[in-house]
């Protein structure tokens, strides 16, 4: 299924978006995508979040920033308080107005950053998300000087976020500006990763010792080497699994697995429900 291209709507009076979403019944699946950056606080409701060919549950205070043309959708499954609706709180910027943000003050530096690593996506700590809440919530009643005021805010906390997890997307290259070492392995793995990969053979590629590379990797992504190919290779499951009607042993051979039931612990291990239960719930959405 192609994602739709979204028009994100702009006021005169302002220079990016917020949007108080507000649904009694559902969030439904609506897959689409835009140029801009989005930051989304979703809050009272449950259900999966996909974003590329990445599918996770989430829960009261869910905190994302998707990349710019990153294709994704929330679809709700239930309710946490019947008597409130479902409450999806989203901001949009572009990437011009990001950048010039940073050029513009030097205080926002590690913006940069946070900027690069959300070209795919970036899931916030439970921390971070409860230190932000009642800033995005109060930004709703606010003009438009003090939303500016309360974004700056915003920004310069989830820039400070270290537990932040990164969400590996399909056909996204690795925008890791800071460390070009790590930016030409991330981009290897990403093209390569239903190859057989040795750790030996990315730390030569960054051009340092094992044990550098495991540090300067962990670092940079928050995980292990290991951890990252198996997110990739799970993640691209999911989109086969998701687009088509593959059986599921060749979808375990293309996206790198010599044996199923390796592939079956990993996949219930990552998304808790076997690759045929992942099909059934979510193939839907997709045809």
């Amino acid at each position: 299924m192609r994602a739709s291209f979204e028009k994100i709507p702009t006021e005169a009076n302002t220079s990016w978006t917020l949007l108080n979403r507000r649904l009694p019944e559902a969030i439904p699946f609506e897959w689409h995508h835009h140029p801009e950056y989005e930051l989304t606080l979703t809050l009272n409701s449950r259900g999966h979040r996909y974003i590329s060919n990445d599918v996770a549950l989430y829960d009261d205070g869910d905190l994302v920033l998707v990349g710019p043309n990153v294709p994704h959708s929330w679809s709700s499954a239930e309710l946490i308080d019947p008597a409130i609706p479902h409450i999806a709180l989203v901001i949009w910027f572009s990437e011009a107005w990001a950048e010039s943000l940073v050029q513009l003050f030097p205080e926002m530096a590690p913006t940069r950053a946070l900027l690069a690593a959300a070209r795919q996506a970036l899931s916030f700590s439970d921390a971070t998300s409860r230190a932000l809440r009642p800033v995005i919530e109060a930004m709703v009643e606010q003009d438009a000087s003090q939303r500016l005021i309360s974004l700056l805010t915003v920004l310069n906390l989830l820039s400070r976020d270290i537990a932040a997890q990164r969400i590996a997307v399909e056909n996204a290259r690795p925008h890791i500006v800071e460390d070009a070492r790590i930016h030409r392995v991330l981009d290897y793995l990403h093209s390569h990763y239903a190859q057989p990969v040795g750790i030996p053979e990315l730390a030569q590629m960054a051009c340092v010792s094992v044990s550098a590379f495991h540090r300067m990797f962990r670092k940079h992504t928050r995980c292990t080497a290991l951890d990252y190919i198996v997110r990739l290779r799970i993640g691209h499951a999911c989109a086969l699994l998701m687009q088509g009607n593959m059986a599921v042993s060749a979808i375990s051979e293309r996206v790198g697995y010599v044996s199923q039931a390796l592939f079956n612990r990993q996949f219930k291990a990552h998304k808790g429900i076997t690759p045929s239960q992942f099909r059934a719930q979510h193939g839907h959405h997709f045809k």
